[in-house]
This record gives C-alpha cells, structure tokens and sequence, in this order.
C-alpha cells in the first residue's frame, strides 16, 4: 500500500483529493491547521489514516511536525500541497496580503523542503501542488494571491528541472485549477466553474498518469493559451 499525505485535507478541493486517493488504496495523511476538521475527514476514510493538525504558516515548527508525520506513517510516496487562501483585496490590507503570502508561499515551500528531501533520500517521490490560473497573470482585485501563485507554478517548474538534471525518478505536478465551487453556490451548473468532485477526480487522474502539468478542468487550457497572448491593455479592460 503506498502513502499519501495531503496538507490542506480539512475542507474543499484538499479534503475531496483526500478521500478519493484512499479509495484508490493509498494510507492517507491528513494536514491541515484546524484538527476537529480533520477528524471529520478520517472519520469518512474506511482505511488506514493519520491526522496531525498543522500551521504551515509557523514555518519551522510546521517543517518538524511535518517530518514527524512521515517517520510515522513510515515515509510517503505522495505529497500534494493543497493549503492556500484568495481573498479580494482592492484596498491592499497589509493583513490580508501578508496573509495570503505567508500561506501561498512561505507555508508552501516550507512543506516542499521537507517532502522533496524525503524523496532524496528514498529515491523516489512524488510531489503535487495545487496552483492556479491565477499564475499566469496579475490581478488588481487578488494581487498577492495571482503573484503566489506564480512564485507557487515557477517554484515547482525549478523543482521540476532539477530532479531531472539529476535523473532522479521525482515527479514535480503543477496543477493549476480555474474556477472550482467549494461552498455549493455554483456546483456544475456553469460552464467555467466545477464542482470540487469534478475537479478532485481530474486531479487524481493528473496523478496517476504522473503529469507534470494539467488544467483544471481541461477546458481551461483554451483559457490559458488566451491569457499567454492577450495584449494588456485588452486584459486591463475586461479582467
């Protein structure tokens, strides 16, 4: 049986990953900051899996906690890195970015330390991290969340680049969702947004086939050719 540990498992996109890699028989790792959440989730997975409550944002002790999970689990194949936060922010609260950065990002790579250099030592390892369409462009209405995003995209593309360099048999996965419903307001009723279980099944499909990129859904990849070439000042206007 592999192992598996998913940091932001306690609700939305995080917790729907969760529950379908333990169908697929894989020992589940549940993080995320809030414990109670987490309970509820195991509570639903028949198999074997382990909770440790966790704030990313604390980077050190976040890293060591971290590391206890899989010495306890002993070691993972799989890590996805699903914990992030968008919030609107036209008026620059400094709280609000500071926020999203500490979180998109400083809890982010502080999980990939430690799960890339668990996949050294073992050889091999899979890494998965939940980015965003966002990525690819700026936003004046979430600007720290698109600019996390795309330290999140590169930081897995450098990831990426190195273990290949070493030819060490690490699969770096850049997801980059567009639109996903996580409180029942749009469900599949709109074409652009999907469901958390639409979305989740489409990841873990990106997963097994050990993708180094997919969009989510498929559909956006047109989006995302669109947002490459379109010149700014037509971006300026209507996003």
């Amino acid at each position: 049986m592999s192992n598996a540990i998913v940091v932001g498992a306690s609700s939305g996109l995080g917790r729907e990953i969760a529950l379908r890699l333990s169908q697929q028989g894989y020992r589940i790792g549940l993080v995320a900051r809030r414990g109670d959440l987490l309970d509820e989730v195991r509570s639903e997975i028949a198999g074997p899996a382990y909770v440790r409550a966790i704030d990313v944002t604390r980077n050190e002790e976040a890293m060591a906690l971290f590391q206890s999970l899989i010495d306890e689990m002993h070691g993972v194949d799989l890590v996805v890195v699903a914990a992030g936060m968008c919030c609107s922010n036209l008026d620059l609260d400094w709280e609000t970015e500071k926020r999203t950065i500490d979180l998109n990002v400083g809890g982010f790579v502080a999980i990939a330390n430690v799960a890339v250099k668990h996949f050294c030592a073992r050889g091999s390892g899979h890494l998965v991290g939940i980015s965003s369409i966002a990525a690819l462009r700026g936003s004046g209405g979430v600007p720290a969340y698109a600019a996390s995003k795309a330290f999140m995209s590169n930081y897995l593309d450098g990831l990426r680049q190195k273990f290949s360099k070493m030819a060490l048999p690490i699969t770096i996965t850049n997801i980059e969702p567009g639109l996903i419903d996580t409180g029942g307001e749009w469900g599949e009723t709109s074409f652009w947004v999907a469901s958390t279980r639409k979305a989740a099944s489409q990841i873990v499909a990106a997963i097994a086939r050990r993708r180094q990129h997919a969009y989510i859904t498929r559909r956006w990849r047109a989006v995302a050719w669109l947002l490459r070439v379109m010149p700014n000042y037509v971006y300026d206007r209507y996003y």
